[in-house]
Order: C-alpha cells, then structure tokens, then sequence
C-alpha cells in the first residue's frame, strides 16, 4: 500500500521564493519561526517542540550549568553554538546532530496547516548562531514526509494535541521502555507536546510513539470521544517492559541530518 499523499506545507510558496532571493531573516507564524541565512535554514523553533536546550541537557550531554554558562559567556557575534564547541562542552558532531533533530523538530509545527499567517522579516539573526544550514526545501520536504508517516500509522490528527490517557494493556500486551515513560505521563492531563517537554524527547517522535499506542489501544483517541480519568495505577507503571530498545531519538536524527544534505 502506497504512503498517502499529504499536502505542501502552507508556507512553502514563501519559503521557496526567499530561498529563492537567497534571503535572511526569520519567517515567524503562530507555531513558531525558520532562521534563514543566505535563503538557508540554520535554525528553528517552536513551542510545541524542546529546543536544543533540552535536547542537550536532558540527554546528559550538557549539564544544564554548562548550557546556562554558555548564555552568559558566549560571543555576541559567533553565538551560543561556536561558544559550546570552542569551550569543549560539546563536540560539534554532537552539536551537529541535537540542533539538526531540533531544527526539524520546530520546523515540522512551524509550517504546519493550523499556523496562521505567516510573515518574513528581513536581517533577523538567531543568537544560537550556525551550526549546519540546511536547504529550505529539504525542511519542506521533511516536513511533509512526517506528516504522511503520522498518517500512515494511525490516521488521527486530533489525537496529536489533545490530552491523552492511558488504557489498560490487553492481557500479554507488551509495551518498551521508551513508550512505558510515556504511558505513565498519560494521565489525561498532557498533550503528547507536554509529554515531550517532560521528557525531555523531540516532539515529533512522541507524536509517533502516541499514535502508535494510539492504534494498540493503549492510549484513547478523540474519535472514542472524551476519556475518563484513569484508575490510580500503582508504581512501577503496571506495563509489562520489553528489553530496552536503542535510542532511536539519536537515530533518527542522524538519519534526518543524512537526508538535509542529500
């Protein structure tokens, strides 16, 4: 069966012609905001994704002392980023690696269908500064690919902003470690977004994982209609736990970073 098709990003037009003009500035709507640097992307942000921040910081990579050091310390010119590498708290490959996850992360909200109206303005610069600037239709073209990827697993937009509560597992029901943590935040209470947040864990692959356990029947969907609070589960989490799987976070972004340059 054939991926199903999804629709350019709203913003695209805008974003190709500055890509175009070789433009820079920020591109700023409702969800968030694209950096662009000579018509490239070099950063993004929203407040439906963790920022590299807390990618860094909640991944142990950076403790958060060095991350708040680096805001106080860094160059106004080079930024934030040259400031982290050149002090040696972090490589640049892992630099390279937590803003690329990051920056596609954002962008995925920022140029979704419900981010309003969109506006550019000319000679704006982040104070992260570059790390890799990536082709603004490789942003675009990810952005659509995650869109059909959610679709494909479990066709149910609403379910990636509203609340969400954990159902009980059928019986021999297994769930991994990754999706365990999540459950136990399921409480009705937090959107997949928020989840994210307390996680520490790029947006997008907790949309994933909840639609996943969304089509398991382990979290309720909007279709069933609004969820009662669940019944007081005991602690640890009364989900059975595979091994633990590999961090596909880092993975995937990996993968993402491989793409943007192709």
């Amino acid at each position: 069966m054939s991926a199903p098709r999804t629709a350019e990003p709203a913003a695209s037009p805008l974003l190709r012609r500055l890509a175009g003009e070789r433009a820079t500035g920020a591109l700023l709507r409702d969800q968030g905001s694209l950096y662009l640097a000579e018509g490239r992307v070099v950063h993004a942000e929203s407040p439906a994704a963790p920022g590299v921040d807390v990618l860094l910081t909640a991944g142990g990579t950076l403790p958060p002392q060095g991350w708040q050091e680096a805001l106080s310390l860094a160059d106004t010119r080079h930024g934030v980023a040259r400031h982290l590498v050149d002090s040696g708290r972090v490589t640049a490959g892992e630099l390279e690696v937590c803003h690329l996850g990051a920056l596609f992360d954002a962008a995925f909200f920022v140029l979704g269908p419900a981010s309003g109206p969109t506006r550019f303005r000319y000679g704006v610069a982040h104070w992260l500064g570059r790390v890799r600037p990536v082709a603004a239709e490789a942003v675009a073209r990810e952005t659509r690919r995650r869109r059909a990827l959610l679709d494909s697993i479990w066709p149910c937009p609403g379910l990636d902003t509203a609340p969400v509560v954990r159902r009980p597992p059928a019986p021999g029901q297994r769930v991994t470690a990754r999706q365990g943590a999540l459950l136990r935040l399921a409480d009705g209470s937090r959107t997949p977004t928020e989840i994210a947040w307390a996680l520490g864990r790029p947006s997008f692959h907790t949309l994933i994982e909840v639609r996943r356990l969304a089509a398991a029947g382990l979290v309720e969907s909007p279709r069933a209609g609004p969820a009662a609070a669940p019944d007081p589960a005991p602690d640890p989490a009364p989900f059975p736990l595979d091994h633990p799987e590999p961090d596909i976070a880092l993975l995937r972004r990996v993968r993402d970073a491989l793409e943007a340059s192709l």
